[in-house]
């Protein structure tokens, strides 16, 4: 637990600090590209579109019913998809971030346990913008802007909180073996199949089993948050509070695990170089 209370302390301390960083990443990541940082939003807007071809035109998906309110294909997947490249992108750089900049940490004097913290921020700022021109696109297919859309703060919170208790673990376990970064980014492949991103999970109810051992993954809990959000259906964090409960539970016990491996490994970073 004083682990936990450190690494905390850490990122409220440091947070000035975490946004400067992230800007420079951001940046630095698109230095040797013609069209810059265009490409953080090119990239999955052309990935939603394939999708959408693909599941939505050659597949012919109905409409999707949510809430008692049937959404059609491309706009239900529009409400989730964006979130899931940020949970993806976020997830597989914050597990690569500490080991990735070794050399650059034996040369700064500040806490390791805001690397993965800076690395999720920058893309946090494209999926603002993602987000943003989800809206606009939303206002064209008849789904306005309602109250609902204040439980999207929420929603950010909670996950932000998931990637770095996620990437707190994955980075430390990733500087010691290097194999965990590639078997994560496997996993997260696979993920996306399973988490009500491109197909409704409502069509395996006639296997209540696998239903349930799938509302398990933490991802789904987000990403109906953001429908019910973008469709004005509910406010689910608080229709669905069992829900939330397990959430924010598996956490807080995530968070536990990855900082305490973060404190106890982080002297031993350098060795790793």
């Amino acid at each position: 637990m004083k682990s936990a209370w450190l690494v905390i302390k850490e990122q409220i301390q440091h947070f000035y600090l975490i946004r400067r960083l992230s800007l420079y990443e951001l940046k630095s990541n698109n230095k040797n590209n013609y069209l810059g940082i265009l490409w953080e939003f090119l990239n999955p807007a052309i990935q939603i579109l394939i999708y959408w071809f693909v599941f939505g035109t050659l597949r012919s998906r109905a409409p999707v019913e949510v809430g008692n309110v049937e959404i059609p294909f491309f706009t239900w997947l529009l409400a989730a998809f964006f979130l899931w490249t940020f949970f993806y992108q976020s997830t597989i750089q914050g597990s690569k971030s500490i080991y990735s900049r070794l050399r650059m940490l034996s040369k700064m004097n500040f806490p390791m346990s805001i690397i993965p913290s800076y690395v999720i921020f920058s893309q946090f700022y494209i999926h603002l913008v993602m987000i943003t021109v989800s809206v606009i696109i939303f206002q064209f297919l008849g789904f306005y802007i309602n109250i609902y859309y204040l439980q999207l703060l929420y929603f950010l919170l909670a996950g932000y909180s998931l990637m770095l208790a996620i990437s707190l673990i994955t980075s430390t376990l990733s500087t010691i073996v290097r194999d965990i970064h590639m078997l994560l980014n496997s996993a997260l492949r696979m993920m996306l199949y399973v988490s009500g991103v491109l197909w409704p999970l409502s069509i395996l109810s006639d296997h209540p089993v696998l239903l349930k051992f799938l509302n398990l993954n933490p991802v789904l809990y987000l990403v109906e948050g953001y429908r019910a959000a973008f469709f004005g259906t509910e406010w689910y964090f608080i229709t669905h509070w069992q829900y939330s409960l397990y959430f924010w539970g598996l956490v807080f016990v995530l968070f536990l695990i990855g900082s305490t491996l973060h404190v106890k490994f982080r002297r031993h970073f350098i060795d790793f170089l």
